[in-house]
């Protein structure tokens, strides 16, 4: 029987969403700014970051896997969609919903790198950053999480419990 420990509430989760939106903001400001969301974890995030955005942007997204119907990281990294928009010489902000070992994420911007953008940052919901075995830097981070698997807000658990609103730690 699966547990679900309480981790964050929306309440908490819209405030953290708002801050980061308002840091993303200010820093952009009269800059174009891609935003690239990783699916499929990050979108419920990346919907609610930008409405709450007050420059403008455009988007695009990849999907990328290493998952599977695990609750660790197979280590196999699969990109399942590439980018569609031209990011030659653009600011580029990568959405993810967690980063943990960091595999996805660095092999996603090693991917993004060969279009030469001009920049790469990365913003996060959550930043497990206690299993990072790649060295990525994450310049956005809503809220940091130990140990777990976590499902909820957009993060599932073999394709499910996307669509709790609040965030959880799974017990299996």
């Amino acid at each position: 029987m699966l547990e679900f420990i309480p981790v964050l509430g929306r309440n908490d989760i819209e405030q953290m969403v708002t801050d980061v939106a308002h840091r993303i903001s200010s820093e952009y400001q009269n800059k174009e700014l891609i935003l690239i969301g990783i699916l499929k974890g990050a979108f419920v995030f990346l919907s609610d970051l930008v409405r709450k955005l007050t420059i403008p942007f455009k988007i695009d997204f990849v999907c990328v896997s290493s998952y599977g119907f695990n609750t660790l990281s197979s280590g196999n990294i699969s990109l399942n969609k590439e980018i569609d928009i031209d990011i030659n010489n653009k600011n580029i902000l990568i959405i993810e919903d967690i980063v943990d070992t960091g595999s996805t994420l660095s092999y996603l911007v090693k991917y993004l790198k060969s279009f030469n953008p001009g920049t790469i940052k990365v913003c996060t919901l959550l930043d497990k950053y206690e299993c990072r075995k790649e060295n990525v830097k994450i310049d956005y981070a809503c809220h940091v999480v130990s140990e777990g698997f976590f499902v909820g807000y957009g993060l599932d658990y073999a394709e499910d419990y996307r669509y709790l609103p609040d965030l959880y730690k799974l017990k299996l």
